[in-house]
């Protein structure tokens, strides 16, 4: 009996019965063996049960222990883009390329799926991104297979049945693509079935390729980036292809990524831009840097689209350098311009301690009604070299934050100059979140 409770429990996410059940005894590692049942860890990583996967885990639940047909829990991690029980399953050990009765891996099955956040999980755990399925397909393969195709119309080929009734249903997936959902009816509503997929197939064949050493042509990766821009929540296939590019280094993709600056197409600058901001850095080596900073220079006059100068702003930012400053101060400043947290954050990655007007600057942002803006130019002013009781007293206000990491964030500034008020922030850290990266942040603030 205590089988069937504790997989249904695991299931649905109830923490409270299923460590009741462990309490009780209930084996972590007993499956239920009636229909549709299976191994506890493996239901709670179907669902993505972050919290009760943790559970059975620590109760000794064996986190590569099969289902029937060879499945793990990862596996199901994996083909159901559950991107957090598949960091703590690989946290506890998981095997990353288990291959099931048939041949699928969990690389596989993520690629498939199209889920993003797993694939990132896997590729950054060690996974084998050559290894192949039971179809003789690796996960790039996969991937690439379903990039460009309309997600809808693959998912309804899938459940379709005559006089049967569908409804299509899209959200965000906890990594940002896109998930689509299809639930198809029986026509006398006595059976349902539901198959879903994720639109980040772009995003990790760009993952692969550069996992596999294989250089995608800039404009294959530009075609991408652009056909996804606005169907991910956080321009994640943009992003995965300006990285990938600016990861090269190499003369090549440098000139091609300036050409695409002076483009026509105000989504091809934007995008050059965001790949050759970073481009080539290796640690404080920025060899591009005296080219990017005089092409940055001439956006800022020639420049018109908004949101290029917003990444041209950025860009400024990551150069590091002192001499981006009164460009990053001519843009924040000018008539017209929407301030965002990119303000904050580029205005402190070039700012000196000397500088009095960007300081005050920066001083006003930690004041703003922004949250993000807020808490950006906190932890900028935290970190700047530079001592006066206007920046202790501008930290010392966002004790009182109602977002915790900026008063993690002033605390910790407040601590660097040696400031007793840091405590209280500390205090109120540790006691209101349980986040461990906030503790983290706070950890020594209380012996400063």
């Amino acid at each position: 009996m205590h089988e069937e409770q504790l997989y249904r429990a695991a299931l649905d996410g109830d923490e409270k019965t299923v460590g009741e059940l462990l309490a009780e005894g209930a084996g972590p590692d007993r499956p239920y063996e009636g229909d549709e049942g299976g191994l506890p860890l493996c239901a709670a990583a179907a669902r993505d049960r972050v919290e009760v996967a943790g559970m059975l885990l620590a109760a000794g639940a064996g986190v590569d222990t099969r289902e029937s047909g060879g499945w793990t829990a990862l596996m199901w991690a994996a083909t159901n883009g559950a991107a957090g029980t598949a960091r703590v399953l690989i946290e506890a050990g998981a095997d990353v390329d288990a291959a099931n009765e048939t041949g699928d891996t969990p690389l596989t099955l993520a690629a498939r799926r199209g889920a993003l956040g797993v694939v990132r999980e896997l590729l950054d755990a060690g996974a084998d991104a050559a290894k192949y399925d039971g179809d003789g397909d690796t996960p790039l393969e996969i991937a690439a297979d379903w990039v460009g195709v309309h997600l809808e119309s693959a998912l309804l080929d899938q459940v379709e049945q005559e006089g049967w009734t569908y409804a299509v249903h899209r959200q965000w997936a906890g990594d940002g693509t896109g998930l689509v959902t299809v639930t198809a009816t029986s026509p006398d509503g006595s059976e349902t079935e539901q198959v879903a997929a994720q639109r980040g197939h772009a995003a990790i064949a760009t993952l692969l390729e550069a996992a596999a050493g294989e250089w995608a042509p800039v404009e294959r990766l530009l075609a991408r980036a652009l056909a996804h821009r606005d169907l991910d929540e956080d321009a994640e296939t943009w992003w995965a292809a300006a990285d990938a590019l600016a990861a090269r280094g190499d003369e090549e993709t440098y000139e091609a990524l300036a050409r695409l600056c002076v483009s026509e197409d105000a989504r091809e600058r934007e995008f050059g831009v965001d790949a050759i901001a970073q481009f080539g850095v290796t640690g404080d080596d920025k060899p591009y840097l005296e080219r990017t900073l005089p092409l940055l220079r001439r956006m800022t006059v020639t420049e018109s689209g908004p949101q290029v100068l917003r990444s041209v702003l950025a860009a400024l930012g990551h150069q590091g350098d002192p001499r981006a400053l009164p460009l990053v101060l001519g843009l924040i400043t000018r008539p017209g311009h929407q301030r965002t947290m990119t303000d904050a954050i580029a205005l402190a990655d070039v700012l000196t301690p000397d500088h009095a007007e960007g300081v005050a600057l920066l001083v006003e942002m930690t004041g703003d009604d922004d949250g993000e803006v807020r808490d950006w130019a906190t932890a900028g002013l935290a970190g700047l070299e530079a001592d006066t009781p206007g920046i202790r007293d501008a930290l010392a206000a966002r004790l009182d934050d109602e977002v915790l990491r900026t008063v993690a964030e002033a605390a910790r500034g407040l601590a660097r100059r040696g400031d007793p008020r840091a405590a209280r922030g500390a205090e109120r850290v540790l006691a209101e979140s349980d986040d461990p990266e906030l503790h983290e942040l706070v950890g020594d603030v209380r012996n400063a």
